[in-house]
């Protein structure tokens, strides 16, 4: 859409140029007549008086009228440079828009011969095959024949890349990065899920850890309690070769 606006504005643009330059010389040369004829007494001068430091100028008008007539004289011998940058912008838009075509031609015998349209392999059967195709194409039969020649060329010579990155072959690369995507996936959700057995288990052991130390520090105290009650009930201590001890009452002990 840019690229039409931006081509309508300089097809304007280049109309107003044409328009000022006629304009211009169709002025220039009424001038020089009009002043021409009163120079011989034809036709009157333009007379106006114009007053400037206290003094008049009576003849005011007559070089007012030769100063504007060279004037226009003098940008008249501008209009050949004009024309020559206008010639070359006409040229560089052609050529723009040749190149669009081109390009526009390229992509589409480029993505037929990557959906494998073409079978010829010598380089000008090749070329020739892809012409006549471009030639019978619904949206480039009226491009012209040495644009169409050009994409054509120049689709053979990027056949290579066709079949290396064809419809096929990138379908089938497609399926096999989403086939590991998937992969990757389901490992990661087992690595999830592993991660939370471990920290369920780690949770787990120190609940352990913490209720096994509770319960020999009770048993700690436990038998603290029971070295202290024992001497009073009349019963002794003997500590077994294993490391335990036992109770024994003191007259077994006699």
């Amino acid at each position: 859409m840019f690229t039409q606006v931006k081509s309508v504005l300089a097809l304007i643009g280049a109309l107003f140029q044409r328009l000022a330059a006629i304009i211009l010389v169709l002025s220039a040369l009424a001038l020089v007549a009009a002043t021409t004829a009163a120079a011989v007494g034809a036709l009157p001068w333009l007379e106006f008086e114009v007053t400037f430091g206290g003094e008049t100028y009576a003849n005011a008008g007559h070089i007012a009228q030769i100063g504007v007539t060279v004037l226009a004289v003098l940008l008249c011998f501008y209009l050949p440079s004009n024309a020559r940058i206008m010639a070359l912008e006409t040229s560089h838009r052609r050529f723009d828009i040749g190149m669009q075509d081109i390009a526009r031609a390229y992509h589409a015998a480029h993505a037929a011969d990557r959906e494998g349209v073409f079978h010829l392999s010598s380089e000008f059967d090749a070329v020739r095959e892809r012409l006549a195709w471009l030639r019978e194409h619904p949206d480039l039969g009226g491009l012209e024949p040495g644009l169409l020649e050009v994409a054509a060329q120049m689709s053979h010579i990027s056949q290579e890349l066709a079949d290396v990155y064809s419809e096929e072959k990138v379908a089938r690369a497609r399926q096999f990065l989403h086939q590991r995507q998937e992969e990757v996936a389901a490992f990661n959700d087992r690595i999830e899920r592993a991660k939370a057995v471990s920290q369920e288990l780690r949770h787990w052991a120190h609940e352990v850890e913490l209720e096994e130390s509770v319960a020999a520090s009770q048993l700690a105290r436990l038998r603290e309690d029971l070295l202290a009650v024992l001497p009073e009930l009349g019963i002794e201590e003997v500590l077994r070769a294993d490391g335990t001890v036992i109770d024994i009452p003191r007259k077994a002990a006699e």
